[in-house]
């Protein structure tokens, strides 16, 4: 019987999934030297977020085939070490989605009556029916920033509740967004279109202060905020200009940049609802954590392939040569197509032409959509569940192969389906380096790592010595820079590889250059 090691609290109920099948030991009380002593007895360990699964303490479980995290995220857990030992890495990120929704409705009911503001007015003894005049909710839009698991569910029971559901999410399908009753638009659209927006995506470097002062002042006057994601995807200081202004009517916020939130100024705010970060915290959701994670580990012993396994998988030998480079490269074309690609996207294609016509191309797709995911998910997207995030958002990723790569002797497009145009990318092997040859439809190459600022605008003398200028104002180094241009006097895209990230105030004085018609910055 396989022995299974509980170093952390997890629900009655996946426990007891667990020793219907192995042996359990639940020891909550190990320190660190007590656990790499104890290791060498278990095949599976279970950890929380308290336990620190090291590549020392991965070692040390000489035994161990699977690392259970109860839970979303895996920081605590070296993932690499783990691969590269073998061992599978599952999770629970679906358990708490129902949890979040519900409670994301129950914040948007209660900032349309009033009800925690009415509430502590009759306990302290007034009787103020007035000063409460609250809206229905019925027939007023709501808008989603984020449409997967929590999103969709939150999606389902606004329309329920006779709402208008917008949402901006650019990896979900037109056809999956009407399946949950949602119209997919631009993220500005949203925002300015909706009478009550809610926040639905994980706190990534692209995500952090998404909501800030432009993004507020885009908002209807008079709408509201919902924050049950994480902190910091809002510039507090700019929530609280805007509430303070009139501009927002009200907002409610599970999640706040620190937490506690001591010293925040929207504690207490009259127009702002707060919670203790309560988005996980029904039993229901608890229960759900444990039962997941116990059935991803018991797969996993029975050498299956668990709904939420987390690390890489397994490329076979006599294809390493040739597919483990496009792996790499599909990965940033990927990632790439998203950070540049910000209309709703209909469907996705990939082509594999040269050299990857003639071998196995599974992992290049899963790595593929692996980039197109990455930044629209807390928790870690690897290719083992990219495919499965993207059956939930209704990705479509339709592939094709072709013998011929031009001058290339391989080649890997990416196409992007958008309701008014093709946005196609495409890359190679150069040097034994992943290269991009085509972005967006523009001819250029370079390596697509690290910091790396993107312009679209007017080709016209003085653009590139101005953008530099720009960019050693603020001390940033370039590395390399590249230009493609669809005529002269025409459309053009500038490519900068920086050594040093791109400040935002850089990327506002950018987009306000009358010839640049966008800039953005991506870390690839």
């Amino acid at each position: 019987m396989d022995r299974i090691l509980v170093t952390e609290p997890i629900a009655e109920e996946g426990l007891a999934r667990l020793r219907a099948a192995a042996h359990v030991d639940v020891r909550t009380d190990f320190d660190r030297a007590g656990l790499l002593a104890a290791l060498p007895a278990y095949d599976a360990l279970i950890v929380r977020s308290a336990t620190k699964v090291t590549a020392d303490v991965l070692a040390a479980g000489t035994r161990l085939r699977v690392v259970g995290r109860a839970g979303t995220g895996v920081d605590n857990i070296d993932l690499d070490a783990a691969t590269r030992q073998g061992i599978v890495v599952v999770n629970a990120p679906a358990s708490n989605s129902v949890a979040v929704a519900e409670l994301t409705i129950g914040l948007i009911l209660s900032l349309a009556r009033h009800i925690p503001h009415a509430h502590s007015s009759v306990v302290s003894g007034q009787w103020e029916r007035g000063r409460f005049m609250g809206f229905e909710v019925r027939n007023k839009t709501l808008g989603l920033v984020g449409l997967g698991r929590i999103g969709a569910e939150v999606a389902r029971r606004a329309r329920g509740l006779e709402m208008h559901v917008l949402a901006y999410d650019p990896v979900v399908s037109t056809e999956r967004a009407a399946q949950l009753g949602a119209t997919l638009a631009a993220l500005d659209d949203v925002l300015a279109a909706s009478d009550m927006v809610s926040l639905h995506v994980p706190l990534v470097e692209a995500t952090r202060n998404l909501i800030d002062a432009t993004r507020l002042a885009q908002m209807k006057r008079g709408a509201y905020l919902i924050n049950a994601a994480r902190g910091g995807i809002v510039d507090e200081a700019a929530l609280l200009d805007a509430l303070e202004r009139g501009h927002i009517a009200g907002a409610a916020l599970d999640t706040y940049a620190t937490e506690p939130p001591s010293g925040n100024s929207l504690i207490g705010h009259p127009r702002v609802i707060t919670l203790p970060h309560l988005g996980a915290s029904t039993m229901e959701a608890q229960a759900l954590t444990g039962v997941d994670v116990a059935e991803g580990v018991l797969i996993a012993l029975a050498g299956g392939s668990p709904h939420y396994a987390v690390n890489a998988p397994y490329i076979p030998p006599e294809h390493e040569g040739i597919v483990a480079p496009y792996v790499d490269l599909g990965r940033r074309l990927g990632a790439l197509c998203a950070g540049l690609v910000h209309d709703p996207v209909r469907n996705f294609e990939v082509e594999y032409r040269g050299e990857l016509a003639d071998v196995d191309t599974t992992p290049v797709r899963l790595a593929v959509l692996q980039g197109l995911l990455a930044g629209t998910r807390e928790e870690r997207v690897t290719p083992v569940n990219a495919p499965l995030l993207a059956r939930e958002r209704g990705l479509k990723l339709t592939e094709y192969s072709t013998e011929d790569a031009g001058n290339y002797s391989g080649l890997l497009v990416l196409r992007a389906q958008t309701a008014e145009a093709q946005r196609e990318f495409a890359g190679t092997i150069l040097r034994g380096q992943p290269h991009v040859v085509e972005a967006d439809g523009f001819w250029v190459t370079f390596v697509p790592a690290g910091p790396m600022l993107f312009t679209y605008h007017r080709d016209r003398p003085g653009m590139i010595g101005r953008v530099g200028t720009l960019l050693g104002e603020a001390d940033v180094n370039i590395a390399s820079m590249d230009v493609g241009r669809l005529a002269p006097r025409e459309q053009a895209m500038m490519v900068l590889r920086c050594d040093d990230p791109v400040p935002p105030e850089v990327i506002a004085r950018l987009r306000a250059e009358p010839d640049i018609q966008h800039a953005t910055t991506l870390v690839i």
